[in-house]
């Protein structure tokens, strides 16, 4: 049975950090009706980052999609050892992986989040970027059904009035494009499950920590697949005039995915998943842009029409978020 996110869970949670092992406690899920100031500005952040990652992906081109996925995966968990190392946490990551219920949960989400990876590089290294964007157009809506049905959260009237518009553009954007492809739905499936999950064990695992336990569960298998390739001589390191230049892009991959993966952990654990949904338009908003802006892609004018409508959907949320933090009561 679903439960609201507000109420105390009924499962055991990890033992308290020690004071050997310095860091923060896990922050507390906010009340219905407030907004975290902290929170938002992680999941904004988070959600920027991502829009400007086809400007990253754009310099790996000779690499193949899953071989790009096989390093975004073993880089994180080298950039995520090397925070824990920094911050002492190793405690808390043992005591993590002798929690079966927890490590389930993060296999879980570990193997959703390298999905969704390996099908978004996989559509823009086949030049299905359009469908890859549409995905993530979806993705906000399937995270607020998702936040409403098993969640139990409550939608503010603003709210649905923001995703009617979101998803009147979304309509639109598939009449255009005649189908609605695999890619999209595999994009804003896996997404919306993965923050789902990470919703549902947030208070229990801190970000860094719930991170290297996703990526130290899926590293294996980039790892010998990394090992094949190179074995073969078919590594995109190995290719004639790559060498040193694409080896530092990939090596790169860890704390470029790292980071605002980190930032979406944290921010979840603070908002409620229908405010994260809703923020998520940030991201192809952006990508639009630069596709427009830099990339100088033609925008046929229909796909101006839908944006103007996701835009709209986004002011209405966000007017209301910014309201709702200016109310909010300040400590004395």
């Amino acid at each position: 049975m679903a439960s609201s996110p507000d109420a105390p869970s009924h499962e055991p949670e990890l033992p308290a950090a020690s004071p050997s092992t310095p860091g923060p406690p896990s922050a507390p899920v906010p009340t219905s009706g407030a907004l975290d100031s902290t929170g938002m500005a992680l999941v904004i952040g988070c959600y920027t980052l991502w829009g400007v990652f086809p400007l990253y992906f754009r310099l790996l081109s000779e690499a193949g999609s899953v071989e790009i996925i096989g390093h975004r995966i073993v880089w994180t968990l080298a950039t995520c050892l090397l925070l824990v190392a920094s911050r002492r946490r190793w405690a808390r990551l043992a005591r993590l992986w002798r929690t079966p219920r927890l490590l389930g949960a993060l296999a879980v989400s570990g193997v959703l989040v390298s999905v969704n990876w390996l099908v978004y590089v996989y559509g823009v290294n086949t030049a299905r970027t359009a469908d890859a964007a549409l995905g993530y157009f979806i993705n906000p809506l399937v995270t607020v059904a998702l936040a409403s049905l098993v969640l139990r959260e409550r939608l503010r009237p603003v709210h649905r009035v923001s995703i009617g518009l979101a998803g009147a553009a979304v309509v639109l954007l598939v009449v255009l494009q005649g189908s609605l492809p695999w890619i999209s739905l595999a994009l804003a499936f896996s997404f919306a499950l993965y923050g789902l999950v990470k919703k549902r064990i947030g208070p229990q695992v801190d970000a860094l920590t719930g991170l290297t336990v996703e990526s130290a569960v899926v590293a294996p298998v980039a790892l010998a697949y990394l090992g094949y390739l190179a074995w073969q001589g078919q590594s995109a390191w190995q290719a004639p005039g790559q060498g040193w230049r694409i080896m530092a892009l990939l090596v790169v991959a860890g704390p470029v995915t790292a980071v605002p993966l980190l930032l979406f952990a944290a921010g979840t654990r603070r908002v409620p998943l229908s405010v994260v949904g809703m923020s998520q338009y940030i991201a192809p908003i952006t990508q639009f842009l630069l596709a427009w802006a830099v990339f100088h892609e033609q925008i046929p004018p229909a796909r101006w029409a839908a944006m103007v409508l996701v835009w709209a959907a986004v002011s209405v949320f966000i007017g209301d978020a910014v309201h709702q933090l200016v109310r909010r009561p300040r400590p004395c």
